[in-house]
């Protein structure tokens, strides 16, 4: 009998959605990458009480009781999260760590790991599945939008590995937080996108960066992806105030693409940055680019991208 499971799940960066409005019916859809680090790290032991301890500790508890009520699954377990991602930052600190949690308990108790399965059990899922998708499978994701009065998660409509070659700097500045919660929700009540900006957003996702994607070039898909982070950003500017969402991540973000980056934007609400680099060299370039703007005022890593998603070893 399985005792103890060990969780990893890697952090996504959000590219932007498609239809805030869903002027065709379907609302949100959107893109998006796995990134090796920050990650959620957690095990999970068979019990029979309900127990965690380390980083975001009564979140957890949190999550496996959803998760429990959702299934009627009479079992606990004691937790022990090594690592978690930092926690409103534009980086989808709760939903990797709520599927982490669901998919540590359904394995030990030979539950469904079924994605959807997943994601509803721990209330994740309702506007993006962006966070869904590169937990269950990695890489660069693209998913469909909800349905009108739809509860389940956006469906999967295409995934594809990110080059091993490329890589980005990461860049979190202190002392902001993007939206969140009940804030988040107003902010996207309060939101009208016209239609023409929606379509401009899916012609440079489909026939700019996409096919770039494919044929591995990194400039190209660097340029669509900016784009692409631009013409969102005036989706988002009248409730954040600009194409970002503070002025020190929009220096970021334009400093790396001074200093010759592929592409950068900001990943969700922010605060996070991100600029592309074609190589090791680039990107320590880079790194040292956002290390003197942030003047120790932030984190600041080169991470690669993550093509496995979800990773569960059992004992």
């Amino acid at each position: 009998m399985m005792k103890t499971v060990y969780v990893k799940a890697p952090a996504r960066l959000h590219l932007g959605m498609f239809d805030i409005s869903g002027s065709l019916g379907r609302r949100f859809g959107g893109l998006g990458v796995a990134i090796t680090k920050p990650a959620v790290r957690l095990e999970a032991s068979r019990s029979d009480k309900l127990t965690a301890e380390g980083p975001e500790a009564a979140r957890v508890l949190e999550f496996a009781r959803r998760y429990l009520d959702a299934t009627s699954l009479q079992a606990g377990a004691h937790f022990r999260v090594e690592q978690a991602i930092p926690r409103h930052v534009g980086l989808g600190s709760g939903t990797k760590l709520g599927l982490a949690v669901a998919q540590a308990l359904a394995t030990l108790y030979d539950q469904s790991t079924d994605p959807y399965t997943l994601a509803q059990a721990v209330g994740r899922g309702h506007r993006s599945a962006i966070g869904l998708w590169t937990f269950a499978q990695g890489g660069f994701v693209v998913e469909g939008g909800h349905r009108p009065n739809s509860t389940l998660p956006a469906p999967l409509l295409l995934r594809y590995p990110m080059s091993a070659h490329w890589s980005c700097v990461l860049a979190i500045p202190d002392h902001f937080t993007g939206l969140n919660g009940q804030a988040e929700a107003t902010a996207f009540e309060q939101l009208a996108v016209p239609a023409d900006l929606a379509a401009r957003i899916a012609h440079v996702v489909l026939m700019w960066l996409l096919p770039a994607l494919v044929e591995g070039q990194l400039a190209e898909f660097g340029a669509a992806l900016t784009q692409v982070q631009r013409l969102v950003g005036d989706c988002f500017s009248p409730v954040q105030g600009g194409q970002f969402s503070n002025s020190r991540s929009a220096e970021l973000i334009e400093a790396f693409l001074a200093a010759g980056a592929a592409g950068a934007g900001q990943s969700s609400w922010g605060p996070a940055v991100y600029g592309l680099a074609a190589d090791e060299t680039q990107g320590q370039q880079l790194v040292s680019l956002a290390q003197k703007i942030l003047a120790g005022q932030g984190l600041v890593d080169l991470v690669t991208f993550d093509n496995q998603g979800v990773q569960v070893e059992s004992a």
